[in-house]
């Protein structure tokens, strides 16, 4: 790390930051600190996917399935690479990449149409926001940020506080900026709460004990709720997260229903707060914080505010760049609340404004501005940006390849529909149960845009078929779409997290299943409700 990082920093926050700067996210098990039963259980599980993928896999394709070749080797491949991302005996963006060359090897796709979806904006707002993250932790803006947080009134005195808090400022951000630009946002300031939390953690173990920061509970709790709490919160407003729009417009084409701004608003409003609290609670009990009491924080992070000083020449234009990406980001969110989404202002803007074109405009500006003119010295160095996770940008590019060829194949409306015939669905709650769970198993294995996308063209002529309004169905696996919280290629910030290296993989599914069920469950309960009050449907 740099000076300018190193400023006013006791050794275990730097050496806290080193490893988060570090890239390191998929480490073996000799680069961690484990105990005896985690290493077997980490050795166990590992072995069990290095066989069960490929014995699935090839299973799968002798199977006499009714189904086109090319859905068939899809569907074959696609379960080897669940099992590898799930079981991890490979690095996960090793285990994506072999699943995009065996859907090329076998011929479901030519190797340029497989690999075109790679060129995502997504993939670009990924890399800048990880460049721009990078800058923020070395030149320490993002410990700024994390005692500027800590040091609310009530805020400071426990982790569980810390969390919720966090998770609030989250979910309001997110429902008028993207899930993912919020999550990028937020990233640095929330590693920088782990480095403060991390650093009193380690002053209560005893001299020469094991310590792995990012193994730490309360590492887990902050970091899932970050990228739960924008999927959370990006339901709110119709422009929080694309697959709002994506159903919007396949719903308003089909029903002539038109879903205003405050009407989205009052429909989601009741399934984000109940929401929330169900992740604040949850969170907290399956990640119990290893220090709850943050005793002495107050004048801890008072006295270390203090440590800080002025501004950097590094810092300010660290800051320079992520003002100006944040408010080209908002930009769009703006434009439609004042001149509304449907709007040509908006199409302009949010077309010019591309997340991805944006993120790494403002990346590049740190290398444009100097810190020490005369000797051409920039805000940040090549060698520098290059340490970011490229494993996270491998693997949600796979993970948008697999979301693209769901789609192009039409392997999951051949098993929606599939299943909808199987179970003979007649009923409005019948087909809108389905579609909440289609969506979410979708969102699971793919992007919430390509899950909403895919599911809810294949819900609306289910529910015409069946005589039922396909309006709540529709709106039910749209909302659903944005509920795939247990991998990392579910949604984007869900791997921004997974790039934290805070969050190992199978914290994430065991957390991730409980938000599954109850998010499927909240929607199904709530939403016709709020549908009916509003007299749609």
């Amino acid at each position: 790390m740099d000076k300018a990082g190193d400023a006013g920093q006791p050794a275990e926050a730097q050496s806290v930051t080193s490893v988060l700067l570090s890239g390191s996210t998929y480490r073996g098990l000799g680069e961690q600190v484990l105990s005896p039963a985690e290493e077997r259980f980490e050795r166990g599980r590992r072995t069990v996917g290095l066989i069960l993928a490929p014995v699935l896999t090839i299973l799968f394709l002798l199977l006499p399935i009714q189904l086109e070749p090319a859905q068939h080797s899809l569907a074959a491949v696609l379960l080897g690479v669940v099992v590898l991302w799930v079981c991890e005996p490979v690095p996960i963006p090793v285990g994506g990449l072999i699943g995009v060359a065996a859907i090329v090897v076998l011929g479901v796709m030519p190797p340029d149409d497989v690999l075109a979806p790679f060129g995502s904006s997504t993939v670009f707002t990924f890399i800048g926001a990880f460049i721009l993250a990078q800058a923020m932790l070395r030149h320490g803006v993002a410990r700024r940020f994390a005692f500027t947080i800590l040091s609310l009134p009530g805020v400071g005195r426990s982790a569980a506080r810390v969390i919720i808090a966090f998770g609030a400022i989250t979910c309001l951000l997110s429902s008028v900026v993207s899930n993912t630009a919020t999550v990028a946002m937020l990233l640095p300031t929330a590693v920088g709460i782990l480095a403060v939390i991390a650093d009193l953690v380690r002053k209560q173990l005893p001299e020469g004990a094991p310590f792995d920061p990012l193994r730490l509970r309360v590492g887990v709790a902050l970091m899932l709720m970050l990228a739960y709490g924008a999927s959370v919160g990006g339901l709110l407003t119709p422009i929080g997260s694309p697959p709002n729009l994506i159903g919007r417009g396949l719903i308003e084409e089909a029903t002539g229903q038109r879903i205003s701004f405050l009407q989205w608003m009052a429909m989601a409003a009741p399934v984000c707060v109940l929401m929330f609290l169900v992740l604040a609670g949850v969170l907290l009990l399956l990640n119990r914080p290893e220090i709850n009491k943050l005793s002495g924080v107050e004048e801890y992070v008072a006295s270390e505010r203090a440590k800080l000083g002025p501004l950097s020449r590094a810092e300010k234009n660290t800051l320079i760049a992520f003002a100006v990406t944040v408010g080209l980001w908002v930009t769009p969110g703006v434009v439609a609340l004042i001149a509304g989404n449907d709007s040509a202002a908006y199409d302009a803007i949010s077309n010019r404004l591309d997340e991805g074109i944006v993120a790494v405009l403002g990346a590049s500006l740190l290398f444009l501005l100097p810190t020490d003119w005369s000797k051409r010295q920039f805000t940040l160095t090549w060698t520098e940006a290059s340490r970011i996770d490229w494993g996270t940008v491998v693997l949600f590019g796979t993970g948008i390849i697999f979301g693209s060829l769901l789609a192009d194949t039409e392997l999951a409306k051949t098993i929606g529909e599939g299943t909808a015939h199987n179970l003979g669905f007649t009923s409005g709650v019948a087909i809108t149960v389905f579609a909440i769970v289609l969506a979410v198993l979708v969102s699971e294995t793919t992007s919430n845009t390509a899950a909403a996308a895919v599911v809810v063209p294949i819900v609306i002529p289910i529910a015409v078929a069946a005589g039922v309004n396909p309006f709540v169905p529709a709106l039910a696996a749209t909302f659903a779409a944005s509920f795939g919280f247990m991998l990392p290629v579910s949604t984007p910030q869900n791997a921004i997290i997974y790039g934290s290296g805070a969050v190992p993989i199978t914290k994430m599914i065991r957390s991730g299943v409980v938000f599954d069920v109850a998010g499927a469950i909240l929607i199904a309960l709530i939403l016709p409700l709020m549908i009916a009050a509003l007299g749609f449907g």
